[in-house]
This record gives structure tokens, sequence and C-alpha cells, in this order.
């Protein structure tokens, strides 16, 4: 029912050359105002029969509007947006069905504390909950993504539009961001709203940390002899405090998946996020003092392995803008709820005025070397092989932001990938480790890269989820890099499959021409298995307008990059 042919169905006549007079501008309008108002850029979303009105005021406005080929992409493409800017990505979401398809985008935006804000229609007031079948209904969309969301609000008066609007760039401001639902029936997007723009809404500081707590974790890392750090993507608007900090404790850092960056490439303290490797889970162990920031200490960045090997005996300092995630997993000797950049600057500029004693003779760098050089001689060839790859890479594309999806060089990628700054490497293969992310959230990603190459990462089994959105990227010019690794189907899940003596079913789909379908989506096309064809086609990819697909065939890769040792 998304067909232009029923918008008539309502009766208002479409297309607006100049914005109406205040006084008349309708809910959809003042919300158009409002998005521009909070410096929102881009807006992602299909237009639909009980979504229209939503546009009215978009055409005169400074809001560029992207039409992914389905709303989970409009998810996706807001997810990229908002982890390269920081930034809440924006969609205009149908009632129902459109609603329903882009749940598994907020769900995965939910998992990575993602801000992201979801505007959406739903039937009208009289009929909200009636259960008469009308189009698009559902018993109650709000209660459905409750749980996505850190609030999702139906709006029953125009009039109440800014506050809500408000409380949803408080939470993108100083909470834990995010996805924020609203959703606004089809009398009240028409119905007439008041001019709100111009009286300036002061949002909420970010939290800086009681003083006693502060106080209280600056003592135990004065006295820490082996003070170690773990910081994860909480923390990825503090890069220079946690340097600062890190130096001046000589103390060694595990970055998570969503944190890479956070260290410069190369760093000597650095230890890269190897937490469910053995070498580093040692090292984390021999601490006496962890301080642990803006991460969840979960499975997904502290065992992959799924051996619930990763353990802290020191003590436990946690810094969360959430209360409660600093008493999940692991139980801290010392809780800050607060701000990662404040905090970390609070506990730097503490430290500075207070002597340290000498730390252990092998601690700090000597000791992440030792670590590092383990983990490294305990990768297998296929990993070697694939760290071929990202040299490859960051030497064709030194600059590049990776997004990926979950596909075997994603996995080893998030082992041995180094960024070269914060936001350049996320994916979907943490937290609610969806598949087919990695292209919509490449095209969002690239939509706010500015000059910065973005390369998608993904496998030929998630490609085929989103496969479609190539067109959304060539029709809003988008010259995103997609890099294919193609296994000819689900290996990932086949080798877990064989592990386990389980006969192999539904793991070897059918595998298209991509590079066929790719040029016909109007893309450019090739394909490369040796590292120097790699970086000559990417250098190519990087100069043009339109997007290209590169496509890797793994086993032929394996045989030019064996990976093995001699």
């Amino acid at each position: 029912m998304n067909s232009p042919e029923n918008i008539s169905l309502f009766g208002h006549a479409s297309g607006h050359c100049a914005p109406r007079p205040v006084d008349t501008q309708t809910c959809g309008e003042a919300l158009v105002r409002l998005l521009e108002h909070y410096g929102v850029e881009l807006v992602f979303g299909i237009p639909g029969v009980h979504t229209v009105e939503l546009y009215r005021g978009l055409a005169t406005s400074t809001l560029r509007h992207i039409t992914p080929r389905h709303e989970q992409g409009a998810g996706f493409m807001a997810d990229g947006y908002a982890r390269v800017t920081g930034k809440p990505g924006v969609c205009f979401i149908i009632t129902g069905p459109g609603m329903t398809n882009i749940a598994t985008a907020m769900a995965q935006a939910y998992a990575d504390s993602i801000p992201m804000l979801v505007i959406s229609s739903v039937n009208t007031t009289r009929q909200l909950g009636g259960g008469t079948g009308r189009l698009h209904e559902l018993p109650s969309q709000r209660n459905v993504f409750a749980g996505l969301t850190a609030f999702s609000h139906t709006l029953l008066d125009a009039d109440e539009l800014p506050q809500v609007l408000a409380r949803a760039f408080a939470v993108f401001a100083a909470a834990r961001p995010r996805p924020v639902h609203i959703e606004i029936p089809l009398d009240v997007i028409v119905a007439p709203a008041r001019d709100a723009t111009s009286r300036w809404v002061v949002l909420p500081a970010k939290a800086a940390g009681a003083p006693a707590a502060l106080d209280e974790a600056s003592a135990l890392l004065a006295a820490a002899r082996r003070p170690l750090i773990l910081a994860g993507g909480g923390a990825v608007a503090a890069a220079p405090e946690l340097r600062a900090l890190a130096e001046r404790l000589q103390a060694p850092v595990a970055l998570t998946i969503n944190a890479k960056g956070l260290l410069p490439r190369g760093h000597e303290l650095s230890i890269g996020s190897t937490q469910s490797l053995a070498a580093t889970r040692a090292l984390v162990r021999e601490a006496d003092v962890v301080l642990a920031v803006g991460t969840e200490l979960g499975e997904t960045d502290y065992d992959v392995v799924f051996d619930n090997g990763f353990a802290i005996d020191g003590k436990l300092i946690r810094i969360d803008i959430d209360a409660q995630q600093v008493m999940r997993n692991f139980r801290p000797d010392v809780a800050i709820a607060a701000d990662a950049k404040l905090v970390l600057a609070a506990l730097d500029q503490r430290l500075a005025t207070r002597p340290l004693p000498p730390r252990d003779a092998d601690w700090g760098a000597p000791r992440v070397g030792t670590a590092r050089a383990a983990v490294n001689a305990g990768y297998d060839a296929p990993i070697r092989s694939q760290a071929v790859l990202f040299d490859t890479v960051l030497s064709a594309l030194p600059d590049a932001i990776v997004v990926g999806d979950s596909t075997r060089p994603v996995y080893a990628g998030n082992f041995v990938f180094e960024a070269l700054s914060p936001r350049s490497w996320f994916n979907s293969s943490t937290g609610y480790g969806t598949l087919g992310y990695g292209l919509p959230a490449a095209i969002g990603a690239r939509l706010a890269s500015g000059k910065r190459p973005v390369i998608c990462l993904i496998g030929d089994g998630g490609l085929q989820f989103t496969l479609p959105e190539l067109a959304s990227a060539v029709e809003a010019a988008v010259p995103v890099i997609v890099l294919l690794w193609n296994n000819r189907g689900y290996a990932e899940i086949k080798k877990y499959m064989v592990e386990r003596d389980i006969e192999p079913i539904g793991v070897d789909i059918y595998t298209p021409d991509f590079l066929a379908l790719a040029r016909g989506f109007g893309c450019c096309a090739a394909s490369a298995h040796t590292p120097a064809a790699l970086a000559d086609e990417l250098k190519q990819a990087a100069g043009r307008r339109v997007p290209t697909l590169i496509e890797i065939d793994e086993q032929k890769w394996f045989a030019h990059v064996p990976g093995d040792l001699t």
C-alpha cells in the first residue's frame, strides 16, 4: 500500500512550492521545521499512503531525503550515518509493515547504543487499538517498539510535538544514545500546529561524575602498579582524554570493536581488540586495577569463543553514561555514572597533581608487546591471509571507513584491523548480530563521511539480504565501495555445523552473478583475487562518482595468499 496512486484516498493536494504561513502549518510541516531547528540534515524513508503528510514540508526545507528500497535499509542507513557523525539518523516510516520492517535495524542500533529517531504514522486516534482491520493496523504499534527504544511515544496533540522532540534530543545529548520512536496518528499529522521553532530548547548537559567517586577512582589508579584500561564504544568521543590518561598511567588498553581507533594505529599501549584470546585475557587478569570505560563488558567483545573465560581479578572501576549498565556483567568497586570524556579528563587532572608509584618493570608497553606477539603467533592461516586483505586496503586507502556485515573477513578484522581514528570501523557482527547491515549502513556512512572513502565489507549471503540498496546508492549518487567476499554460501555456519557433527543443511545457497547484477543496478563492477589487483581496483573505485562492487573469490584469494608462516 505504499504506491502513489493511493494518496488520493485522503483527499490532500500534493506539492507546495513555498512554506505555508506558520499559523496554517500542519503538524507534519511543523515537524520538518523542528528537525531543521535541531540540525538534522538527512531523512531516510519510503513515502506511503500514511506518511505523505510528513513529506508536505520537505520540498521547501533544507533536509535531504534518501529513499531506500526497504525500511530495514532506511534504519541501517540511519545507523551508519549516526556512527560516523555522532548525530541521530532520522527516518520517516509508514504504519504497520514499515515499522515491523525497520525493527531489526532499530534492535541493532539499540544493542550498540546508536542514536536514531524514527518518526512513524499510525492509525487515527479514534481507531487506535480498535482491532477493526484498518489498513496497516497493529494492536499497539507503540508497545511493539517500546523494548527497542529509549522511549516510544504516541503524539495525541499536535502542540505536544516540540516537547516530545525535545525529550528525544535530550536522550541523544546526555543519556545513553538509543533509538527513539514517535508515532503520529493520521488525524494529528494534518492538525494545525503552532510554531515552536522560535523558542530555543536548552538541552541537558552530560553528567560529569560525582566528586567523591572521582576521588576514589583516582586514588585507586594512583596506587596501582599494574593498571589497565578496557575502552568501549561509549568512549568514542573521548580519544584525546583516553590517550592522555593511558600514557600517564602507562596502562595497556584493550578496545572493543566499536572503540577501534581510540588509540592511534600502532600505539605501544594498544592491546587491540583481542579480549577473547588467551594472551590478552592473561594480561587483564594480571592487572591490579582495571578501568572499564563506556563498555558493557559483554559477550560479543570479550567472549566470542563462548567459554566464559574472560575474568577480572583486580579492582574494577566502571564509567558509563547508563547507571544500570555499570552494575551488569562485572560488579565494580567504584561506579561512576557519567560521560566518558568528562570523567577521563577529570581523572587525568587529579592524577597530574599526585605522585604515582613506579609501575612493575615489565608492565606497560613491554607487557603489551609480549601479549601482542603471543596473539599474532596464534592466528591461523585464514586469519593471516585476511590480514593481508586489510593491509592492502589500508595501503590503497589509508583513511577509509570500513563498514562490515557478518562475514569471515569481518570476524578476522575484529581481531587484526587497527583503525586510523574512531568511527572508522564498525559492523553488525557484535551485539544484535544481524545480516544485511553492511551495504545500507555503508551508504549512510558515505553520506556522512565527506571525502573519506567508505568500504562495505560483506559476504555473498549477507549481500543478498539488501542487494537492492545498490539502486539507492546509484540514485543518491553515493560512491560507496562494496568489497564482496564470496564463499558461495553461509560458510561460517557450515563450519559450525560440521564441527558439531551436524549434517549441513540450508547453508550451500545459490550464488548469483554479482558482477552482472551490480552493473544492472548502474554500478561499476570488477573482480580482484590478489592483493595487487585489489589495490588497483580500490584506487580506481575511490575516484568514481558511482558505487563500485569488487568481488573477491575466497578460494582464489587463499590460493594466492595462503597465510602460512613460511
